[in-house]
């Protein structure tokens, strides 16, 4: 699909849906991770993750649209388009769409943070750092005693 075909999308489940026609553009934007899809409040386009397309297929997408429509028709007319306002609430339980989409980002390409385990000798107190650090260096903060690497 693309981008002027999900323009016309758009603009069609904005007739359909909410009775009011869409007059901005829609694309699809790649750089999108976590979400599926955004409204962007100075150009009023909208941007949607091509992944929640290919992952979650045809009523992903439109799930996505509906929910986007709704930020971009609350904020032309000035009401609350912002997630916790009543009348973004409302509007979505009015036009059947989601609150949150799908999942996108496959749980293997999260990157896994390491983790470094040190104990004091003396009284066996834990500590877990993301940077790896000189033992010889540092010393327990409660007892002064040293330091050994237990993991990592």
């Amino acid at each position: 699909m693309t981008n002027e075909e999900l323009t016309e999308l758009i603009k069609d489940i904005s007739l359909d849906v909410f009775k009011k026609p869409f007059q901005h553009n829609g694309s699809f934007n790649a750089r999108l991770r976590t979400t599926g899809g955004r409204y962007l409040l100075r150009s009023h386009n909208i941007e949607i993750n091509p992944n929640s397309y290919k992952n979650f297929g045809f009523s992903e997408l439109e799930g996505i649209i509906k929910h986007e429509l709704c930020h971009y028709h609350l904020h032309l007319e000035g009401k609350g388009y912002k997630h916790r306002d009543a009348d973004f609430r409302k509007l979505l339980q009015e036009t059947g769409s989601p609150r949150f989409c799908s999942s996108i980002e496959a749980p293997t390409k999260r990157k896994t943070v390491k983790r470094y385990v040190y104990e004091c000798v003396a009284c066996k107190t834990n500590y877990v750092r993301k940077i790896r650090m000189n033992t010889e260096r540092y010393r327990c903060g409660r007892c002064a005693g040293k330091l050994a690497a237990v993991q990592g």
